[in-house]
């Protein structure tokens, strides 16, 4: 699965009735932060949750009431692909209070090849957060996912196949997909990645070190 550009539904109901850990919460919160189409579907999602609590007594069954927002957050236009009207050197505020600051103040540890990562702490052991920065024109090692991934692009951008990943979009992949996103060249490409398992890679040398990296 490879869910592009902007949040799933299963993600922003969760979301709206607070049911996401604090990994998922700071993907989806940024970015909501950048993208006007999913803050309205947020809206409409949180609409339908209140109506829900209003009808507790007819006691709808849980596919009817899934069946129903379902059709509320898809109703209506396609949400077209956002372009957020923003400085690219500047991380949306939920963000920014975990990073403590904006890009300028990072640590960066280095992976390898160029790239580099800030881990970011928590307190949800079900997930991990990091920020990762890809030199331009450089690929990601190919690999597959032990469970859910969440990329979010905050600068530059980069190519997943025939797609592009620009600031604001959010990539959403599981273990179906095996991929290997290139920065573009014009700048560093710099995402919020969320996971919920180690990755898959397909190099044995970077599976050599994974452990160490943390990744």
């Amino acid at each position: 699965m490879s869910v592009i550009h902007h949040l799933n539904d299963d993600l922003l109901v969760s979301y709206a009735a607070g049911a996401l850990s604090e990994g998922w919460s700071i993907a989806v919160a940024t970015h909501l932060a950048l993208c006007p189409d999913c803050r309205r579907r947020a809206a409409v999602a949180d609409a339908v949750g209140g109506a829900m609590l209003d009808d507790l007594d007819a006691a709808p069954s849980e596919d009817r009431s899934w069946q129903a927002v379902r059709a509320r957050l898809t109703s209506g236009s396609e949400p077209e692909k956002s372009h957020p009207v923003a400085s690219p050197q500047t991380l949306p505020q939920p963000l920014r209070d975990y990073v403590g600051g904006d890009l300028n103040g990072v640590r960066w540890q280095a992976l390898g090849k160029g790239a580099s990562q800030l881990r970011i702490k928590t307190a949800d052991r079900a997930t991990q957060v990091r920020l990762l920065r890809i030199p331009a024109g450089k690929p990601v090692p190919e690999h597959t996912h032990g469970g859910r991934e969440l990329t979010l692009v905050l600068t530059g951008s980069f190519r997943d196949g025939d797609t592009i990943f620009a600031r604001g979009d959010i990539e959403d992949a599981d273990a179906s997909l095996t991929h290997q996103p290139i920065a573009t060249p014009e700048a560093d490409c710099i995402c919020l990645a969320v996971t919920d398992a180690p990755l898959r890679f397909s190099s044995w040398i970077v599976r050599l070190v994974q452990p160490i990296l943390g990744i």
